[in-house]
This record gives structure tokens, C-alpha cells and sequence, in this order.
């Protein structure tokens, strides 16, 4: 059985200097703290995707990933405990014949097969999972077996309906109201802006270098397939990514030691302590009417381990 998910997650005041000289306000919702093995985002997009997937009468669920994929992890641990099998199409087929990393052994250990494929055959086998038309998801079922496909990261229009849940779970919306979340594959940022009141915004912060154009017409078309419509109450900021997906220069890194100590938070480095970096220097910059109230979605746990290389957006 899959544990019961913690919700609402907490929502916690952070009083913090740079926020406070700015005349903001900032608060983290702590979907870190949501589920064990399933953590954060992965529980808000994944948990729609497996109920239509127990309903339907699937027994397995395909999805991608890099070798560090948290993604890949969490899809393996909740399919395990609901007692459906999982394969993992791994990007990068030297991986295949090389000792399991952490990431890897954890996705193994919870009952996911992997498959390793070449980079050009992961773009298109990913290609094939976001198409709109399901011709393109057949063909993945006729070379894998019959599954549910999921996208990479998950991003699909029930995981934007999940993830819609979380400004359900922000009291006294409005006006001066940004809900902020880091930007990988663009569903957590398409559920929030759908689920938010009039006159609240979302930000978002995208985590990977050259994403510009991509990333807004990914949200623009999960809004579309979730929703028949698209929103204007969104924005993406391209300027924080670290330089590039899996990076944490060493700016970074101190701005997220600094955190930790200060709020006493363990932050994740690829996507939360970007954003919260982001959303210091924008204050600071004075990009932020005073009175402005920011809620940060912290949408991860730390890594156990560093990754060794960089990797690819979730």
C-alpha cells in the first residue's frame, strides 16, 4: 500500500532580510514534507496520473528519465507499493554496463526495470509520449509492452489538475499574491496558475538554460489539455537558472548554506534553491511591488548523494 500523503502541507511565515528590506513577504509551502518516497511535485502530478491508471485496469507504467531522474524514482516507488510494474527508459546507453548510481539502485530496488537507449532514441521515444495524438503512444506500447505512458517528468494534463491543488491549500488569496514555483518541464507552474483566484499571479523559474519560448508554450499547451483554455496570470523568469539544468555554481551554493542556516530548511539544489535565490536578487532588485506576498513552493528533498555530472530537466 502506498502511505497516505500529508496535505495540506504546511505553510510557514519566513521572515528574512532581503525580503523584509524589499517590503515583501515570503512563505514556503513545504510539499517537501508531503510524501516519504513520492516527495513534492512528484506526488501532486503523479498521484492523478495513478488513480486513472488503477481505474483503467493497468497493471504497468512506462515513463523516462536522466540517471539521476527523481522523477524515475518516485514513479518506481509508488507503482511498487500500488503493485503495478514500472520500466524506466534511462537516457544514455553507456549507462547501461556501468555500476548503478544511487538514483538508479533506488528506482531498481522499488521494482522498475530500466532501459537504456541512445540519446537520439530517448528524443524521439520522449517525443512520442508528449505527442497529443494516441498513434504516437501506441507505438511505444507495440515496442514496450502495454503500459500507461507517462511523460517525462510526468508533466501531462491530469499531473497540471493535480498540481492545481496547491493554491487550493493557500488561504486569503489575492491581488498581492505571487505563488512561485521552479520550472523543469512546466507542470507544476500550468496547475498552479489554473488553480489560483483572480487577481493572484504565478512565477515561475526556469531551472534550465535556453528554455525561453519552449517552456511558456509547454505551459501554454497543458493548459489547453487540462483546462480547453490557456490563462494570462503566469510568468516565466529565464535570467536564474545557475547556468544550465544540474548546475550549482558556487554563488549558489552559498546563498542555499545561508538559507539553511538561517530558516533551518534543507533545500534542494537543482530546482528549490534556485528559485529561492531567484526570488531574493528579484526582490532585492526591486522587482516586487512593496506589499507583494510570495509564496515559494519548496517542490523537492535533497539529494542523498551530488550528482556527478549535469543533467536533464524533469
Amino acid at each position: 500500500m502506498l502511505e497516505p500523503a500529508l496535505l495540506p502541507t504546511p505553510l510557514v511565515d519566513c521572515t528574512d532580510e532581503v525580503f523584509a528590506r524589499a517590503g515583501v513577504e515570503l512563505r514556503l509551502k513545504r510539499d517537501d514534507l508531503l510524501h516519504p518516497t513520492v516527495p513534492g511535485n512528484k506526488w501532486r502530478k503523479l498521484a492523478p496520473n495513478l488513480a486513472d491508471a488503477v481505474e483503467r485496469g493497468h497493471t504497468r507504467l512506462l515513463t523516462f528519465g536522466g540517471a539521476y531522474s527523481t522523477h524515475l524514482r518516485a514513479v518506481a516507488a509508488a507503482a511498487g507499493a500500488l503493485g503495478l510494474e514500472s520500466v524506466g527508459l534511462v537516457r544514455g546507453e553507456e549507462l547501461a554496463d556501468r555500476p548503478r548510481n544511487w538514483s538508479l539502485r533506488a528506482a531498481e530496488a522499488a521494482g522498475m526495470r530500466l532501459e537504456f537507449l541512445t540519446r537520439a532514441a530517448y528524443r524521439e521515444a520522449t517525443g512520442r509520449a508528449a505527442a497529443d495524438h494516441g498513434a504516437s503512444a501506441e507505438e511505444l506500447r507495440r515496442r514496450w509492452g502495454s503500459c500507461l505512458v507517462l511523460p517525462e517528468g510526468g508533466s501531462n494534463a491530469l499531473a497540471a489538475v493535480g498540481a492545481a491543488a496547491v493554491p487550493a491549500e493557500l488561504p486569503d488569496l489575492g491581488a498581492r499574491d505571487v505563488v512561485c514555483c521552479p520550472v523543469g518541464t512546466g507542470g507544476t507552474l500550468a496547475g498552479i496558475a489554473a488553480g489560483l483566484p483572480p487577481g493572484a499571479r504565478a512565477l515561475g523559474v526556469a531551472v534550465l538554460r535556453g528554455g525561453e519560448g519552449y517552456l511558456e508554450a509547454e505551459v501554454a499547451r497543458l493548459h489547453r489539455a487540462a483546462y480547453g483554455r490557456e490563462f494570462d496570470n503566469w510568468r516565466i523568469d529565464h535570467a536564474h537558472h545557475g547556468g544550465g539544468y544540474g548546475r550549482v555554481p558556487a554563488d549558489l551554493a552559498a546563498f542555499a548554506e545561508g538559507f539553511e542556516r538561517r530558516h533551518g530548511v534543507p533545500l534542494e539544489r537543482r530546482y528549490v534553491a534556485k528559485l529561492l535565490a531567484a526570488l531574493a536578487g528579484l526582490a532585492e532588485a526591486g522587482a516586487f511591488p512593496r506589499g507583494t506576498r510570495l509564496t515559494a513552493v519548496v517542490t523537492g528533498v535533497p539529494d542523498p548523494e551530488q550528482p556527478e555530472q549535469p543533467e536533464q530537466p524533469e
